[in-house]
């Protein structure tokens, strides 16, 4: 299957404590953290594309552009939203949004690159 231009995926998680700005280190609040926020629409993204991909490849996040709109209390599930809106070789483009129970919480554009498993983690850990 050939990645293409509006291929969609999500991701969703039940808020916990864990989750919270106040516990990951991101702020004093025991609300939803961005940087889950974040994690869950780069979660959706990959799922987008996850049945296009060969074994021997993968995709990584290089930029995202998001803005969190609104707070997410401890105890609501939380749902992100990512649609492919561009293809360049290797570079994929990405239109991401979050959602809770009471409606929109994040929104913005998501970049992904596929690249070999193997490589990536073989020039990675040659920083070592």
């Amino acid at each position: 299957m050939e990645i293409t231009v509006g291929l969609k995926g999500q991701a969703t998680n039940l808020v916990e404590r864990e989750d919270t700005a106040y516990e990951v280190g991101s702020g004093s609040l025991l609300v939803y953290a961005t940087p889950c926020m974040v994690a869950l629409m780069e979660g959706a993204a990959c799922d987008a594309i996850a049945e296009c991909l060969p074994e021997d490849k993968t995709s990584v996040g290089t930029m995202l552009n998001i803005s969190h709109v609104s707070a997410t209390p401890v105890g609501l599930e939380v749902r992100a939203e990512a649609e492919v809106t561009a293809v360049e070789g290797n570079k994929l483009c990405f239109k991401v949004s979050a959602y809770d129970e009471a409606g929109l919480i994040g929104e913005g554009t998501h970049e992904r690159f596929i690249v070999s498993s193997q490589r990536f983690l073989d020039k990675t850990y040659s920083k070592l």
